[in-house]
């Protein structure tokens, strides 16, 4: 009974108002948010590789965001590098949300300057070698000095909207490796490039290109303050959509949750 579970749950801060769909069924944004999340996040078991329900409402919340404002050419994919955690772990994250599936699951690298064994520090600024923050939309591919390459560009004024000037891409590394990782050696190598293991990029680089939603996080009190994203009060767009059409486009699973709970009430 989606509706009702729905007006029983907490308010949540991501967005507020409530909505009338095309199909005239009236639901509060801010729970209705919190259940697809929640659904999404249990239905991908993204808690067994390593992300936080956290770091995944952000993500998907900014996903909803530049998709809202049009700024997604490529919907449906979500790219998230999580550096709350070392660089040890598998912490970037490539998700197909239509599918609700874990297309990869690997090691991506940071700025050397960023930090060691984890990245505390980022930064924007020209030379700094720092990671930047924020959501990203991916852009076109090349062949540089560090072979096959995808350029970003920042969609956060102040975080990361000088990325494609600083040259910050995605592209492949000798030195993040499941080797290093077993040894502990930090991955912090780059100029502030998302390095992924060679071995991978290609197939990386060949789904996420054009226009899909990148995300790179970190708990940085400063960031999670101004970014007017995370802190954006907006209707999501998947909530404005008939529930039928809604859940069309979500895993079978989820569709499943929400045509039941429409249908008994």
């Amino acid at each position: 009974m989606l509706t009702s579970m729905i007006a029983k749950n907490a308010a949540s801060p991501a967005v507020s108002s409530p909505v009338t769909t095309a199909a005239n069924t009236v639901i509060n944004t801010s729970s209705a948010s919190d259940f697809l999340v929640d659904s999404l996040y249990s239905n991908m078991q993204l808690n067994a590789i390593g992300l936080s329900r956290d770091v995944f409402f952000a993500a998907y919340k900014g996903y909803q965001y530049l998709l809202a404002a049009n700024k997604i050419a490529k919907q449906g994919l979500l790219t998230i590098c999580d550096y709350s955690q070392p660089s040890s772990k598998k912490r970037l994250y490539v998700l197909d949300l239509n599918s609700a599936a874990i297309l990869f699951n690997t090691y991506v690298s940071h700025g050397r300057n960023s930090g060691n064994e984890y990245a505390t520090s980022f930064s924007n600024r020209n030379d700094s070698h720092k990671t930047s923050l924020g959501f990203m939309r991916t852009g076109e591919t090349y062949r540089g000095d560090n072979g096959y390459s995808l350029r970003l560009d920042g969609m956060e004024r102040g975080f990361n909207d000088n990325v494609r000037t600083r040259a910050i891409v995605m592209h492949g590394s000798n030195y993040v490796n499941d080797g290093r990782a077993s040894n502990g050696t930090m991955m912090g190598r780059s100029y502030g490039c998302p390095a992924v293991p060679a071995s991978e990029v290609k197939s990386i680089i060949n789904t996420i290109k054009g226009g899909t939603c990148f995300f790179s996080y970190y708990p940085d009190k400063f960031y999670t303050k101004a970014s007017k994203i995370l802190n954006a009060n907006f209707t999501w767009p998947v909530l404005t959509q008939p529930l039928q059409l809604a859940a069309a486009k979500m895993p079978d699973s989820l569709a499943k949750i929400i045509t039941a709970g429409n249908s008994v009430n």
